[in-house]
């Protein structure tokens, strides 16, 4: 911006300066030709009387020492001779003789006036003013050069007033785009200067309107998410005691266990609703820096939660994990999440006696975890990807948390035909070395 308003400046500037230099520097040049040939005009004027009283030779050159020199005044008398040495052509001379008028003659190296002085019995004497090249544009390069200058201090300065003026500009929106790319990023807490011209300052002051509003909007949710997951503790609760009731059976065991991590659950998620947005901020930032988990071992734990609730559903499965070390720079309870609802929309979206199988593949910089299922697929796998677009009768949060976890871990999730037939669900996750490796490279 700072150089298309220079650029601008400069133009306008040029254009204003040239219209008004060209016509002084030939108005300049005129004045100086009319100034000597004005006065070359006088001093023939001048010699007429003198003419008029006397024609004698050594009175006339006394005449003409007086007035100027020799060289620039010259007499032709009525005799044909001449008082100094003609510059004029010849026919110019015979033709001021012949019709006694004045004229005014361009010669090679100057210009001559020629001014006839009609004299006693019909006689004619013409007196010759001649002013050299050089006197008829004696200042008007000197002039010219001073115009020029002052043109060029005007440009310079109208362009160092735009870039000056640009330089404001594109600091206040600067100031602004960084700040819009850190609210973006999330640091909630950033806010601007007003600067600038006034429609900056108002866009830097609805910036700040709208950043506050957004942290009071976020405030507002996470309450509500706070309350919503304290709400399900009166269910939770319910639970517990049904377990009670059932005595000390594998299957109250079993409900007691899930309550307990569902508890645990809430409790996280109440937590990190409660927690102020500029500590939850910090803690963001600090997702990358996580203990690292291996991929494998939670997989299999996760797996032998979901075991009980497939011999109960008759869904046979095959498990097939890498015994390489797979580690990733992910919590562990966020992966064992996404292992959860990895295996949670088999079970929710197939018929029961579905059959499925896990697998986890070490690759030479990536972790890949692999869900195939022999149930329908996902007809639209786009729409199976957009957050809170259900695609069977879920809240359609499931596959987005899972997207979010491959990102966060420098990874991907895609969703193909399985060879079983069904769905493919295929996430992978940057190994623990090798995205510290991309870390120090960048």
């Amino acid at each position: 911006m700072r150089r298309a308003l220079a650029g601008i400046a400069l133009a306008v500037t040029s254009m204003v300066a040239l219209s008004f230099l060209v016509p002084l520097a030939l108005l300049v040049r005129e004045q100086a030709r009319d100034r000597v040939t004005t006065a070359a005009e006088q001093r023939a004027a001048a010699l007429s009387p003198v003419l008029a009283l006397t024609t004698r030779r050594a009175d006339v050159q006394q005449a003409v020492a007086e007035l100027g020199s020799a060289d620039q005044l010259v007499v032709r008398l009525p005799d044909g001779g001449f008082v100094g040495t003609p510059h004029a052509p010849e026919e110019a001379l015979d033709r001021a003789v012949r019709g006694r008028e004045t004229l005014a003659v361009d010669t090679a190296d100057g210009w001559a006036y020629l001014q006839p002085v009609v004299l006693r019995g019909d006689r004619v004497a013409v007196v010759e003013a001649y002013v050299p090249a050089a006197d008829l544009t004696r200042g008007v390069t000197a002039s010219w050069g001073v115009m020029a200058l002052l043109a060029v201090g005007l440009v310079g300065g109208s362009v160092l007033v735009a870039d000056r003026l640009g330089a404001r500009v594109v600091r206040s929106s600067r100031g602004l785009k960084r700040a819009s790319l850190a609210l973006g990023s999330g640091d909630l807490g950033v806010r601007v200067e007003p600067d600038g011209p006034p429609e900056l300052q108002e866009a830097g002051a609805a910036f700040n309107t709208m950043a506050d509003r957004v942290v009071d909007l976020l405030a507002v949710e996470r309450e509500l998410v706070a309350d919503l997951s304290h709400r399900l503790r009166t269910p939770l609760t319910a639970l517990y005691l049904e377990a009670d009731r059932m005595g000390a059976t594998p299957s109250a065991l079993r409900v007691t266990e899930a309550a307990g991590q569902l508890e645990r659950e809430l409790d996280s998620i109440i937590a990190a609703a409660r927690t102020p947005l500029a500590a939850a901020q910090l803690a963001g930032t600090g997702a990358g820096t996580a203990k690292p988990c291996d991929v494998a071992e939670v997989v299999a734990m996760r797996l032998d939660f979901w075991s009980v609730l497939a011999a109960q559903q008759d869904r046979p499965f095959e498990r097939s994990l890498t015994p390489r070390p797979a580690p990733v720079a992910f919590p562990e309870d966020d992966l064992a999440a996404v292992v959860d609802a990895l295996i949670g929309n088999v079970f929710r979206h197939t018929p029961q006696g579905t059959r499925f199988v896990v697998r986890v593949e070490r690759r030479d910089r990536h972790v890949r975890l692999t869900v195939d299922d022999a149930g329908p697929g996902v007809a639209d796998p786009e729409a199976a990807l957009t957050r809170g677009v259900s695609v069977g009768g879920s809240t359609g949060l499931g596959l987005d948390i899972v997207a979010r976890a491959a990102r966060t871990a420098d990874g991907e999730l895609t969703i193909t035909r399985a060879p079983l037939g069904g769905a493919r669900v295929t996430v992978s996750f940057a190994l623990a070395d090798a995205r510290a490796a991309g870390d120090g490279d960048r």
